[in-house]
Protein backbone atom coordinates (compact mmCIF):
# COMPACT_ATOMS: atom_id res chain seq x y z
CA UNK A 1 0.00 0.00 0.00
CA UNK A 2 0.73 3.40 -0.52
CA UNK A 3 0.86 5.19 2.55
CA UNK A 4 2.43 8.86 1.30
CA UNK A 5 -0.43 10.73 1.54
CA UNK A 6 0.94 13.36 -0.80
CA UNK A 7 1.89 10.69 -3.65
CA UNK A 8 -1.74 8.90 -3.00
CA UNK A 9 -3.10 12.73 -4.19
CA UNK A 10 -1.02 13.12 -6.99
CA UNK A 11 -1.56 9.68 -8.33
CA UNK A 12 -5.18 10.04 -7.82
CA UNK A 13 -5.56 13.16 -9.48
CA UNK A 14 -3.37 11.86 -12.59
CA UNK A 15 -6.17 9.20 -13.04
CA UNK A 16 -9.47 11.59 -12.68
CA UNK A 17 -7.71 13.49 -15.05
CA UNK A 18 -7.13 11.00 -17.23
CA UNK A 19 -10.62 10.05 -17.51
CA UNK A 20 -12.12 12.52 -17.81
CA UNK A 21 -10.36 13.99 -20.78
CA UNK A 22 -10.83 10.32 -22.86
CA UNK A 23 -14.07 11.16 -23.96
CA UNK A 24 -12.84 15.00 -25.29
CA UNK A 25 -10.16 13.55 -26.84
CA UNK A 26 -12.81 10.88 -28.95
CA UNK A 27 -14.52 14.09 -29.91
CA UNK A 28 -11.94 15.90 -31.55
CA UNK A 29 -10.96 12.92 -33.53
CA UNK A 30 -14.66 12.88 -34.90
CA UNK A 31 -14.57 16.73 -35.28
CA UNK A 32 -11.25 16.17 -37.64
CA UNK A 33 -12.62 17.18 -40.96
CA UNK A 34 -9.52 16.12 -42.49
CA UNK A 35 -10.49 12.80 -42.19
CA UNK A 36 -13.80 13.27 -44.73
CA UNK A 37 -11.51 14.34 -47.31
CA UNK A 38 -9.98 11.40 -48.47
CA UNK A 39 -9.68 9.17 -51.26
CA UNK A 40 -12.48 6.80 -50.44
CA UNK A 41 -14.59 9.40 -48.62
CA UNK A 42 -14.61 13.35 -49.93
CA UNK A 43 -11.63 13.66 -51.65
CA UNK A 44 -12.58 16.34 -54.37
CA UNK A 45 -14.26 19.08 -51.65
CA UNK A 46 -11.10 21.22 -51.56
CA UNK A 47 -9.98 20.45 -55.10
CA UNK A 48 -11.60 23.42 -56.88
CA UNK A 49 -10.52 26.85 -57.01
CA UNK A 50 -12.80 28.18 -54.51
CA UNK A 51 -13.02 26.46 -51.88
CA UNK A 52 -15.30 27.26 -48.71
CA UNK A 53 -13.12 28.57 -45.27
CA UNK A 54 -14.68 25.41 -43.03
CA UNK A 55 -13.88 23.20 -46.00
CA UNK A 56 -10.28 24.54 -46.56
CA UNK A 57 -9.80 24.19 -42.60
CA UNK A 58 -10.83 20.62 -42.29
CA UNK A 59 -13.76 21.36 -39.77
CA UNK A 60 -16.53 20.08 -41.81
CA UNK A 61 -18.47 19.54 -38.86
CA UNK A 62 -18.77 23.05 -38.19
CA UNK A 63 -21.53 22.95 -40.51
CA UNK A 64 -22.52 19.33 -40.47
CA UNK A 65 -22.36 18.80 -36.55
CA UNK A 66 -21.54 15.64 -34.94
CA UNK A 67 -23.03 11.97 -36.27
CA UNK A 68 -21.36 8.85 -34.41
CA UNK A 69 -23.42 6.71 -37.11
CA UNK A 70 -22.21 8.31 -40.02
CA UNK A 71 -18.70 8.19 -38.94
CA UNK A 72 -19.51 4.35 -38.23
CA UNK A 73 -20.80 3.33 -41.10
CA UNK A 74 -20.99 6.06 -43.69
CA UNK A 75 -22.04 4.52 -46.59
CA UNK A 76 -25.04 3.28 -44.90
CA UNK A 77 -25.52 5.96 -42.31
CA UNK A 78 -25.97 9.57 -43.85
CA UNK A 79 -25.74 13.07 -42.17
CA UNK A 80 -28.93 14.42 -41.10
CA UNK A 81 -30.42 17.14 -43.20
CA UNK A 82 -30.49 20.85 -42.05
CA UNK A 83 -33.82 22.22 -42.01
CA UNK A 84 -33.45 25.40 -42.58
CA UNK A 85 -29.43 25.58 -44.33
CA UNK A 86 -29.30 29.90 -44.03
CA UNK A 87 -29.46 29.39 -39.99
CA UNK A 88 -26.53 27.72 -40.29
CA UNK A 89 -25.33 30.07 -42.39
CA UNK A 90 -26.25 32.97 -40.47
CA UNK A 91 -23.81 31.51 -37.63
CA UNK A 92 -20.86 32.88 -39.89
CA UNK A 93 -22.01 35.21 -42.16
CA UNK A 94 -24.26 38.14 -41.44
CA UNK A 95 -27.80 38.54 -42.63
CA UNK A 96 -28.89 40.31 -45.47
CA UNK A 97 -30.83 43.56 -44.17
CA UNK A 98 -34.20 43.66 -44.64
CA UNK A 99 -35.44 45.61 -48.25
CA UNK A 100 -38.66 45.47 -50.36
CA UNK A 101 -37.32 42.66 -52.57
CA UNK A 102 -36.05 39.10 -51.48
CA UNK A 103 -34.90 36.93 -54.18
CA UNK A 104 -36.99 33.82 -53.64
CA UNK A 105 -33.84 31.44 -52.73
CA UNK A 106 -32.66 34.20 -49.59
CA UNK A 107 -36.74 34.74 -48.64
CA UNK A 108 -36.87 30.83 -48.31
CA UNK A 109 -33.50 29.94 -46.57
CA UNK A 110 -32.17 28.05 -49.46
CA UNK A 111 -28.42 29.48 -50.20
CA UNK A 112 -27.26 26.41 -51.54
CA UNK A 113 -29.36 26.75 -54.12
CA UNK A 114 -27.22 29.12 -55.90
CA UNK A 115 -23.76 28.54 -53.59
CA UNK A 116 -21.90 25.20 -53.51
CA UNK A 117 -21.39 24.75 -49.49
CA UNK A 118 -18.05 23.21 -50.56
CA UNK A 119 -15.90 24.23 -53.16
CA UNK A 120 -16.20 25.84 -57.08
CA UNK A 121 -14.38 26.55 -60.05
CA UNK A 122 -16.54 30.12 -59.52
CA UNK A 123 -16.21 33.23 -57.34
CA UNK A 124 -18.65 33.53 -54.27
CA UNK A 125 -18.82 29.80 -54.70
CA UNK A 126 -21.43 29.74 -57.38
CA UNK A 127 -22.89 26.37 -58.72
CA UNK A 128 -22.36 28.38 -62.23
CA UNK A 129 -21.45 30.93 -63.60
CA UNK A 130 -22.83 34.43 -64.49
CA UNK A 131 -26.41 33.68 -66.34
CA UNK A 132 -25.78 30.50 -66.57
CA UNK A 133 -26.57 30.25 -62.91
CA UNK A 134 -29.83 32.28 -63.23
CA UNK A 135 -31.15 30.60 -66.27
CA UNK A 136 -32.08 27.26 -63.77
CA UNK A 137 -34.69 28.83 -62.50
CA UNK A 138 -35.44 31.74 -65.06
CA UNK A 139 -36.42 31.19 -68.87
CA UNK A 140 -33.63 31.98 -70.90
CA UNK A 141 -35.73 32.62 -74.00
CA UNK A 142 -35.54 36.17 -73.02
CA UNK A 143 -32.33 36.90 -73.97
CA UNK A 144 -32.63 34.42 -77.20
CA UNK A 145 -33.71 37.37 -79.69
CA UNK A 146 -31.64 39.01 -82.72
CA UNK A 147 -30.56 41.94 -80.68
CA UNK A 148 -29.28 41.46 -76.49
CA UNK A 149 -28.74 43.79 -74.62
CA UNK A 150 -25.02 43.88 -73.27
CA UNK A 151 -24.84 42.71 -69.71
CA UNK A 152 -27.60 39.92 -70.29
CA UNK A 153 -25.56 38.72 -73.48
CA UNK A 154 -22.61 38.06 -71.09
CA UNK A 155 -24.64 37.01 -68.39
CA UNK A 156 -23.92 39.68 -66.06
CA UNK A 157 -27.56 39.55 -64.43
CA UNK A 158 -26.38 41.55 -61.83
CA UNK A 159 -25.37 44.35 -63.41
CA UNK A 160 -29.22 45.44 -63.61
CA UNK A 161 -30.24 43.04 -60.80
CA UNK A 162 -29.55 42.03 -57.01
CA UNK A 163 -28.50 38.72 -56.53
CA UNK A 164 -29.90 38.79 -52.62
CA UNK A 165 -32.14 41.35 -51.84
CA UNK A 166 -33.49 44.88 -53.21
CA UNK A 167 -34.92 48.18 -52.92
CA UNK A 168 -36.68 47.94 -56.07
CA UNK A 169 -39.43 45.56 -58.02
CA UNK A 170 -37.28 42.79 -59.81
CA UNK A 171 -34.92 42.88 -57.75
CA UNK A 172 -33.38 46.11 -59.76
CA UNK A 173 -30.34 47.97 -58.11
CA UNK A 174 -32.31 51.17 -59.25
CA UNK A 175 -35.53 52.55 -60.25
CA UNK A 176 -36.65 53.73 -64.03
CA UNK A 177 -33.99 55.70 -66.02
CA UNK A 178 -31.24 56.02 -63.05
CA UNK A 179 -30.75 52.45 -63.58
CA UNK A 180 -29.65 52.93 -67.06
CA UNK A 181 -27.94 55.66 -67.01
CA UNK A 182 -25.14 53.55 -64.48
CA UNK A 183 -23.81 52.62 -67.98
CA UNK A 184 -25.43 55.21 -70.17
CA UNK A 185 -23.76 58.32 -68.45
CA UNK A 186 -24.17 60.39 -71.77
CA UNK A 187 -27.54 59.80 -72.68
CA UNK A 188 -27.93 61.18 -69.10
CA UNK A 189 -26.08 64.35 -70.01
CA UNK A 190 -27.68 65.14 -72.99
CA UNK A 191 -31.26 64.62 -71.84
CA UNK A 192 -30.72 67.00 -68.56
CA UNK A 193 -29.75 69.56 -70.91
CA UNK A 194 -32.25 69.15 -73.85
CA UNK A 195 -36.19 71.75 -73.62
CA UNK A 196 -38.37 68.51 -74.34
CA UNK A 197 -37.72 64.98 -73.30
CA UNK A 198 -39.55 62.34 -74.42
CA UNK A 199 -42.22 60.99 -71.06
CA UNK A 200 -40.66 57.32 -71.10
CA UNK A 201 -37.45 58.66 -71.09
CA UNK A 202 -38.36 60.87 -67.50
CA UNK A 203 -40.33 57.89 -66.22
CA UNK A 204 -38.70 54.53 -67.74
CA UNK A 205 -36.67 53.12 -70.62
CA UNK A 206 -38.40 49.51 -70.87
CA UNK A 207 -41.41 51.49 -71.62
CA UNK A 208 -39.93 51.40 -75.19
CA UNK A 209 -37.14 49.33 -74.91
CA UNK A 210 -36.74 45.03 -74.07
CA UNK A 211 -33.87 45.28 -71.27
CA UNK A 212 -33.16 41.56 -71.96
CA UNK A 213 -33.19 41.14 -76.04
CA UNK A 214 -35.93 42.00 -78.64
CA UNK A 215 -36.19 41.71 -82.15
CA UNK A 216 -35.86 44.84 -83.22
CA UNK A 217 -32.53 46.84 -83.46
CA UNK A 218 -32.00 48.64 -80.17
CA UNK A 219 -34.03 46.18 -78.42
CA UNK A 220 -37.35 47.96 -79.26
CA UNK A 221 -40.78 46.34 -78.11
CA UNK A 222 -41.89 47.00 -81.63
CA UNK A 223 -41.50 48.88 -84.74
CA UNK A 224 -42.48 52.37 -85.54
CA UNK A 225 -45.08 53.48 -85.76
CA UNK A 226 -47.17 50.14 -83.99
CA UNK A 227 -44.55 51.14 -81.13
CA UNK A 228 -45.12 54.72 -80.85
CA UNK A 229 -49.24 55.13 -81.71
CA UNK A 230 -49.09 51.90 -78.40
CA UNK A 231 -48.78 55.20 -76.15
CA UNK A 232 -50.23 57.58 -78.76
CA UNK A 233 -53.85 56.51 -79.01
CA UNK A 234 -55.66 59.98 -81.02
CA UNK A 235 -52.73 58.97 -83.67
CA UNK A 236 -53.59 55.90 -83.79
CA UNK A 237 -57.31 56.84 -83.92
CA UNK A 238 -56.37 59.41 -86.85
CA UNK A 239 -54.54 57.47 -89.08
CA UNK A 240 -56.62 54.79 -89.04
CA UNK A 241 -59.68 57.17 -90.07
CA UNK A 242 -57.89 59.07 -92.63
CA UNK A 243 -57.80 59.00 -96.61
CA UNK A 244 -54.35 60.38 -96.74
CA UNK A 245 -51.14 59.89 -94.87
CA UNK A 246 -47.73 61.68 -94.78
CA UNK A 247 -45.68 59.23 -96.76
CA UNK A 248 -42.88 59.67 -94.57
CA UNK A 249 -45.10 57.65 -91.96
CA UNK A 250 -44.90 54.77 -94.33
CA UNK A 251 -41.42 55.15 -95.28
CA UNK A 252 -37.86 54.64 -93.73
CA UNK A 253 -37.72 55.00 -90.02
CA UNK A 254 -41.36 56.10 -89.84
CA UNK A 255 -42.08 58.25 -86.95
CA UNK A 256 -38.26 58.56 -86.37
CA UNK A 257 -38.01 60.60 -89.60
CA UNK A 258 -39.09 63.39 -88.24
CA UNK A 259 -39.30 63.12 -84.55
CA UNK A 260 -36.55 62.30 -82.32
CA UNK A 261 -37.37 59.06 -80.03
CA UNK A 262 -36.03 60.74 -76.64
CA UNK A 263 -35.38 64.55 -76.60
CA UNK A 264 -35.32 67.85 -78.38
CA UNK A 265 -34.55 71.47 -78.32
CA UNK A 266 -37.34 71.91 -80.41
CA UNK A 267 -41.02 71.78 -79.33
CA UNK A 268 -42.61 68.02 -80.37
CA UNK A 269 -39.30 66.34 -80.39
CA UNK A 270 -38.73 67.14 -84.01
CA UNK A 271 -35.32 66.39 -85.26
CA UNK A 272 -34.97 70.14 -86.87
CA UNK A 273 -37.01 73.28 -87.30
CA UNK A 274 -40.39 72.64 -88.81
CA UNK A 275 -39.78 73.87 -92.39
CA UNK A 276 -36.03 72.74 -92.05
CA UNK A 277 -37.22 69.37 -91.30
CA UNK A 278 -39.43 69.69 -94.45
CA UNK A 279 -37.11 70.80 -96.83
CA UNK A 280 -34.78 68.15 -95.67
CA UNK A 281 -37.20 65.75 -98.03
CA UNK A 282 -39.12 67.80 -99.82
CA UNK A 283 -35.89 69.55 -102.07
CA UNK A 284 -36.29 66.77 -104.89
CA UNK A 285 -39.29 66.17 -107.35
CA UNK A 286 -41.18 63.30 -106.34
CA UNK A 287 -44.20 61.03 -108.47
CA UNK A 288 -47.75 61.04 -106.98
CA UNK A 289 -49.96 58.23 -107.09
CA UNK A 290 -51.58 59.68 -110.08
CA UNK A 291 -48.46 60.06 -111.95
CA UNK A 292 -47.79 63.40 -111.77
CA UNK A 293 -44.89 65.52 -110.38
CA UNK A 294 -44.90 66.94 -106.96
CA UNK A 295 -42.77 70.00 -106.63
CA UNK A 296 -39.69 70.40 -105.39
CA UNK A 297 -40.52 72.88 -102.53
CA UNK A 298 -37.34 73.91 -101.50
CA UNK A 299 -36.14 75.08 -105.26
CA UNK A 300 -39.74 76.68 -105.42
CA UNK A 301 -38.82 78.37 -101.95
CA UNK A 302 -35.72 80.11 -103.39
CA UNK A 303 -36.68 81.30 -106.54
CA UNK A 304 -39.91 83.26 -105.08
CA UNK A 305 -39.64 85.92 -102.84
CA UNK A 306 -42.99 86.68 -101.77
CA UNK A 307 -44.04 83.64 -99.06
CA UNK A 308 -46.86 82.41 -97.77
CA UNK A 309 -47.54 83.75 -93.95
CA UNK A 310 -47.04 79.80 -92.92
CA UNK A 311 -43.68 79.63 -94.78
CA UNK A 312 -42.73 83.28 -93.44
CA UNK A 313 -43.41 81.71 -90.21
CA UNK A 314 -41.41 78.89 -90.98
CA UNK A 315 -44.32 76.72 -90.22
CA UNK A 316 -45.86 74.27 -92.40
CA UNK A 317 -48.32 72.79 -90.07
CA UNK A 318 -50.52 75.82 -89.99
CA UNK A 319 -51.62 74.45 -93.49
CA UNK A 320 -50.92 70.62 -93.11
CA UNK A 321 -51.30 67.73 -91.08
CA UNK A 322 -47.73 66.41 -90.47
CA UNK A 323 -49.63 63.00 -89.72
CA UNK A 324 -51.83 62.46 -92.48
CA UNK A 325 -55.73 63.97 -93.46
CA UNK A 326 -59.00 62.90 -95.37
CA UNK A 327 -58.44 65.93 -97.23
CA UNK A 328 -55.77 66.02 -100.31
CA UNK A 329 -51.91 67.16 -99.94
CA UNK A 330 -52.77 66.25 -96.05
CA UNK A 331 -54.74 69.47 -96.09
CA UNK A 332 -55.96 69.83 -92.23
CA UNK A 333 -59.18 71.09 -93.93
CA UNK A 334 -61.04 71.80 -97.49
CA UNK A 335 -59.26 73.63 -99.83
CA UNK A 336 -60.17 73.34 -103.64
CA UNK A 337 -57.91 70.94 -105.62
CA UNK A 338 -59.38 71.98 -109.11
CA UNK A 339 -59.21 75.29 -110.95
CA UNK A 340 -63.37 75.40 -110.93
CA UNK A 341 -65.30 74.83 -108.18
CA UNK A 342 -69.20 75.59 -107.37
CA UNK A 343 -68.92 78.07 -104.42
CA UNK A 344 -69.45 76.60 -100.97
CA UNK A 345 -67.60 78.74 -98.12
CA UNK A 346 -67.05 75.00 -96.40
CA UNK A 347 -65.02 74.04 -99.53
CA UNK A 348 -62.92 77.40 -98.01
CA UNK A 349 -62.30 76.66 -94.69
CA UNK A 350 -58.60 75.92 -94.73
CA UNK A 351 -57.89 79.59 -95.97
CA UNK A 352 -60.46 81.30 -93.95
CA UNK A 353 -58.83 79.94 -90.99
CA UNK A 354 -56.75 83.40 -91.42
CA UNK A 355 -58.59 85.44 -93.88
CA UNK A 356 -61.83 86.84 -93.78
CA UNK A 357 -64.78 84.85 -95.12
CA UNK A 358 -66.64 87.92 -96.30
CA UNK A 359 -64.06 88.47 -98.39
CA UNK A 360 -66.17 86.51 -101.55
CA UNK A 361 -69.99 86.95 -99.55
CA UNK A 362 -69.92 91.14 -100.37
CA UNK A 363 -70.79 91.92 -103.65
CA UNK A 364 -69.47 95.75 -103.26
CA UNK A 365 -66.81 96.82 -100.69
CA UNK A 366 -64.73 99.47 -100.13
CA UNK A 367 -62.03 97.62 -97.33
CA UNK A 368 -62.68 94.08 -96.98
CA UNK A 369 -60.20 93.82 -100.15
CA UNK A 370 -58.12 96.18 -102.67
CA UNK A 371 -58.92 93.66 -105.50
CA UNK A 372 -61.68 95.69 -106.30
CA UNK A 373 -62.70 97.68 -109.20
CA UNK A 374 -64.04 101.23 -107.61
CA UNK A 375 -66.68 99.08 -104.86
CA UNK A 376 -66.93 95.77 -106.90
CA UNK A 377 -65.74 93.19 -105.07
CA UNK A 378 -63.61 91.28 -107.66
CA UNK A 379 -63.09 88.02 -105.27
CA UNK A 380 -66.84 87.88 -105.20
CA UNK A 381 -67.08 88.00 -108.99
CA UNK A 382 -64.30 85.37 -109.52
CA UNK A 383 -64.75 83.18 -106.45
CA UNK A 384 -68.62 83.44 -105.82
CA UNK A 385 -70.50 81.73 -108.55
CA UNK A 386 -72.33 78.29 -108.26
CA UNK A 387 -71.03 77.25 -111.97
CA UNK A 388 -67.30 77.64 -112.90
CA UNK A 389 -66.54 79.63 -109.39
CA UNK A 390 -62.79 79.86 -109.42
CA UNK A 391 -60.76 78.57 -106.68
CA UNK A 392 -58.29 80.03 -104.93
CA UNK A 393 -55.37 78.49 -106.36
CA UNK A 394 -56.34 79.58 -110.15
CA UNK A 395 -54.82 82.97 -109.50
CA UNK A 396 -52.37 82.22 -105.95
CA UNK A 397 -50.19 80.06 -105.82
CA UNK A 398 -49.91 78.90 -102.00
CA UNK A 399 -46.77 78.70 -100.94
CA UNK A 400 -44.40 81.31 -103.08
CA UNK A 401 -44.54 83.64 -106.10
CA UNK A 402 -42.47 86.54 -107.28
CA UNK A 403 -45.54 89.02 -107.70
CA UNK A 404 -47.41 90.55 -104.70
CA UNK A 405 -50.13 88.64 -102.55
CA UNK A 406 -48.59 85.10 -104.27
CA UNK A 407 -50.39 86.11 -107.57
CA UNK A 408 -48.70 83.00 -109.94
CA UNK A 409 -46.92 83.55 -112.98
CA UNK A 410 -49.13 80.83 -114.65
CA UNK A 411 -51.42 78.43 -113.61
CA UNK A 412 -52.24 74.56 -114.09
CA UNK A 413 -55.06 74.28 -116.70
CA UNK A 414 -55.59 70.84 -117.92
CA UNK A 415 -52.77 69.79 -119.83
CA UNK A 416 -52.18 74.03 -120.59
CA UNK A 417 -49.94 76.12 -118.13
CA UNK A 418 -52.06 79.24 -118.44
CA UNK A 419 -50.18 82.32 -118.34
CA UNK A 420 -52.26 85.07 -116.02
CA UNK A 421 -49.62 88.07 -116.93
CA UNK A 422 -50.38 90.09 -113.65
CA UNK A 423 -49.40 93.59 -113.62
CA UNK A 424 -49.60 96.19 -109.97
CA UNK A 425 -50.01 99.57 -110.31
CA UNK A 426 -50.44 101.58 -107.13
CA UNK A 427 -54.48 101.54 -106.84
CA UNK A 428 -55.08 98.35 -108.99
CA UNK A 429 -53.55 96.50 -111.64
CA UNK A 430 -54.36 94.50 -114.82
CA UNK A 431 -54.27 90.77 -115.81
CA UNK A 432 -54.71 89.06 -119.37
CA UNK A 433 -54.76 84.90 -118.83
CA UNK A 434 -54.42 83.23 -121.76
CA UNK A 435 -58.11 82.95 -122.21
CA UNK A 436 -59.12 86.17 -122.27
CA UNK A 437 -57.63 89.79 -123.32
CA UNK A 438 -56.08 92.20 -120.40
CA UNK A 439 -58.44 93.16 -117.83
CA UNK A 440 -57.86 96.61 -115.94
CA UNK A 441 -59.44 97.17 -112.29
CA UNK A 442 -58.62 100.17 -110.23
CA UNK A 443 -59.64 100.80 -106.87
CA UNK A 444 -60.23 104.88 -106.81
CA UNK A 445 -61.13 105.27 -110.60
CA UNK A 446 -63.51 102.30 -111.71
CA UNK A 447 -62.15 100.81 -115.31
CA UNK A 448 -64.45 100.07 -117.82
CA UNK A 449 -63.23 97.00 -119.99
CA UNK A 450 -65.30 96.15 -123.03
Amino acid sequence: MLRNPILVFTLFCTVAVFVVAEPNMTAAAQSDGGSCITAQCHAKLDKEKYVHGPVAAGECLVCHGESPEHKDNPKKNKFPATIRVADTCYECHEKFPSRKMLHSPVAEGDCTACHSPHASANKFLLRAKGGQLCFTCHDDSIVEKKYVHGPAAVGGCITCHEAHSADFDKMLRAEGPSLCYGCHSDKEEMFNAADNVHPPVAQDCVQCHNPHSAEKQFMLRNKAPELCLGCHEQKKKQLANIAVKHRALESGKSCLNCHNAHMSNIPNLLLLEPLDLCLNCHDRTYKRKDGKPLTNMKKLLAENENHHGPILQKDCSGCHDPHGSEYFRILKKPYPETFYKSFDPKNYELCFSCHEETIVLAPETDKLTNFRNGSQNLHFLHVNKSVKGRTCRACHETHASNFPKHIREAVPFGAWELPINYEKTKTGGSCAPGCHKAMNYDRKRKAFNE
